[in-house]
């Protein structure tokens, strides 16, 4: 099942869930509307889309959270992160499928950098310097650790439902490596957002390198 994340994505919404089913017919979807104040839930309610309606802008990861929750009240075995925002290609999930049953993988990353080189430019300045942390932390090198297009399995599912404290950012997936979690990474090719504005900006940018670096060098190492 694809979980999409969705604030105010009125404009690019109903393009990605149809993409989604005619690219990826065998993956079912649930869209999380975060308490949006545009026309996103009117959307999922006039062409019939599966919608988790959160009664006030909650952010990401409690959006994230309620989806991997009701991923686990009806079974699934998988879930993708999905962005309502048409960057991620639904064409790749099934590479990452398969990437994940070949080698018994419990996230899945849908990587920009596997094969292709990051650019010179601020944001992959902070790409590189959440990499070297990670490598450094738990010996394992994931080349694009703020991909959002994520495949998780069911033990995955079970503990992102579970556990209050897990996020879909590269902190948690550099505990849960710590923790025993197998990742791989599939190259993928994304688009630019297609419509709206992301939620970073500069200073939101800045935090999130600061509490990125926080947690990965050192919150997690206290936590059972």
């Amino acid at each position: 099942m694809a979980i999409i994340p969705a604030y105010n994505e009125e404009s690019s919404l109903q393009q990605t869930v149809e993409e989604l089913s005619i690219v990826a017919p065998d993956v079912d979807f649930v869209v999380v509307n975060d308490g949006s104040t545009d026309d996103t839930r009117g959307i999922c309610i006039r062409y019939g889309y599966p919608v988790l309606d959160m009664p006030v802008n909650c952010g990401l990861t409690v959006g994230f959270q309620t989806g991997m929750k009701y991923a686990l009240r009806h079974d699934y075995d998988y879930t993708v992160q999905f962005d309502a925002d048409g960057q991620h290609r639904p064409e790749y999930i099934k590479c990452m499928l398969d990437c994940m049953k070949k080698n018994n993988a419990d996230i899945v990353i849908g990587s920009r950098f596997v094969t292709e080189k990051k650019e010179h430019s601020a944001r992959m300045m902070g790409s590189r310097l959440i990499t070297s942390l990670i490598k450094v932390t738990t010996g394992c090198t994931i080349n694009d650790p703020t991909s959002g297009m994520r495949l998780y399995n069911h033990a995955m599912i079970e503990r992102f439902a579970r556990d209050n404290a897990l996020n879909p950012e590269p902190e948690s997936i550099a505990y849960l490596v710590r923790q025993g979690a197998e990742v791989c990474e599939v190259q993928v090719s994304m688009r630019e957002r297609q419509a709206g504005e992301s939620y970073l900006n500069i200073t939101k940018s800045i935090a999130y390198m600061v509490r990125a670096f926080t947690s990965i060098m050192f919150v997690q190492w206290f936590r059972r």
